[in-house]
Order: structure tokens, then sequence, then C-alpha cells
């Protein structure tokens, strides 16, 4: 069995050269041999951005076009219906298949607590004129 090919340090010169030819070349597109109707390419392409290019293998992209028809699938689905949590079931596992969770994304909720934390506490203190914000416009 041929071994899996080791991936760079996130922090290596290697992965930052990685990272930025993955985001020159833009969204994967689905596999030739995969029908995927225009109404779920915007899930497609929110599916596909979650992850880096590189990571990406035919069998994840095949489950990526699924969870992507599931998802619009379910925007259509009376909220609260038996097949509203169908959908809702199969989309998370195919998410967890394809490792698009928030887990794999960004993290254990346990390790963003001090960011929660401190983004909202950061929300509630009062405008200080020392301290540049940025503003909405």
């Amino acid at each position: 069995m041929k071994p899996t090919p080791r991936r760079h340090r996130s922090d290596s010169a290697k992965a930052a050269v990685q990272a930025h030819q993955n985001a020159a070349q833009g969204p994967l597109e689905p596999p030739g041999y995969v029908t995927l109707p225009e109404p779920c390419k915007p899930f497609w392409r929110a599916i596909v951005t979650s992850r880096p290019r590189d990571t990406w293998t035919d069998s994840d992209l095949v489950l990526a076009a699924n969870l992507a028809r599931t998802q619009h699938a379910i925007e259509s689905a009376p909220v609260g219906s038996d097949e509203h949590a169908k959908l809702t079931r199969l989309a998370m596992a195919l998410a967890r298949a394809v490792a698009v969770h928030p887990t794999a994304t960004v993290g254990r909720a346990a390790d963003m607590v001090n960011a929660a934390t401190l983004e909202r506490d950061v929300r509630s203190q009062d405008e200080d004129d020392l301290i540049p914000r940025l503003r909405a416009v």
C-alpha cells in the first residue's frame, strides 16, 4: 500500500507557498462525471473552499457534490418536517465524511472559548479614543 504523502507544517514556508498556489487557482470544480445543478453551486463553493485545495481527493469531491445537493434540498424542505430532519442528518454525516464540519475547519469548541470570550468583551467595552477600531461603512 502506498503511504500518504507527508503534509508540511502549517507554519512552514512550503505550506505558505502551497496556500498561495491553492488560492491562485480558485475554487475546485466538480469532477466531470458528477452532475451538479447550478442552484447547488454556491453550496459547492462554500464546501470546497473550507479545506485546502490540495487535500481534496476525487472521492471527497463526489461526497462534496452530494453535500451541496443536500444543502440545496434543505432550503426547500419545510422546517421541522421529517424531510428537513432527514436531510439535515444526511448533511451532517456528509460534512463529517469530507471533514468540513466545524471541528475540522475551526477546531474544538473548547479551544474557541477564549477567542469567543475575548471578542464578546471587546464588543461590550466602551469606546476609547486611544484604541483604533474598525468600523462598518
